[in-house]
């Protein structure tokens, strides 16, 4: 498949490039550190096939990170209930790449402006800018929020409300350190503790009702 998560680091390459081509030609003490920042962004812009759990009530991480926060809240935005809520944190290190919990048709999917907080901050949840996506399944409904941090300042979308989504699925990216959020319904089985690492598209979370 087309790597839209590289596509999205094409501006990025062609600036650290011509930097390096440049550096080449005057300054060659700097030609190892730019082809560093170049061989870091390929590596960064990095989106691996993941394998996802047979059972399909099984709701996979929407993000590669460490779960921060789990929690119940009251969503007030979009589905209007009380919800538990899976905080996970991306590193620089982590792949950025996000990807549909469960299997279902996006229904809303709304940008939020805001503040660049770090995003282990717990008040970034509320304060960053964001994107919200509202996953409607055959049985439940999920919502997953992108989260911006200090160094992260641009989420990018790639599906839009009307695209149905296989569990798993990529739908979007957030450039470099950030935080994902998953609301579940309150029946739904967290699988994960705080402290626990996941991988997108592929780490179980929860059972779904």
């Amino acid at each position: 498949m087309q790597n839209k998560a590289l596509a999205e680091a094409r501006w990025i390459l062609g600036v650290l490039i011509a930097l390096w081509l440049m550096a080449l030609a005057l300054m060659p003490l700097l030609c190892i550190p730019l082809a560093a920042a170049v061989l870091f962004t390929f590596w960064f812009f990095r989106d691996p096939e993941r394998a996802l759990p047979p059972d399909t009530r099984l709701a996979v991480s929407p993000a590669d990170g460490v779960v921060t926060t789990i929690d119940e809240v009251e969503e007030d935005e979009f589905l209007k209930t009380r919800m538990r809520r899976i905080g996970i944190f991306l590193s620089v290190f982590d792949v950025h790449v996000n990807r549909a919990p469960i299997a279902g048709e996006v229904t809303h999917s709304e940008p939020k402006p805001g503040l660049f907080l770090d995003a282990r901050d717990p008040k970034s949840s509320f304060l960053n800018q964001s994107r919200s996506w509202v996953i409607q399944g055959e049985k439940s409904t999920v919502l997953v929020k992108q989260i911006t941090g200090a160094i992260a300042r641009r989420i990018c979308p790639w599906s839009v409300v009307g695209d149905r989504l296989g569990r798993g699925q990529r739908f979007g990216m957030i450039r470099f350190g950030s935080r994902t959020e998953l609301f579940l319904p309150m029946e739904a089985e967290i699988l994960v503790q705080t402290g626990d690492r996941v991988r997108g598209g592929e780490s179980p979370v929860a059972r779904m009702p």
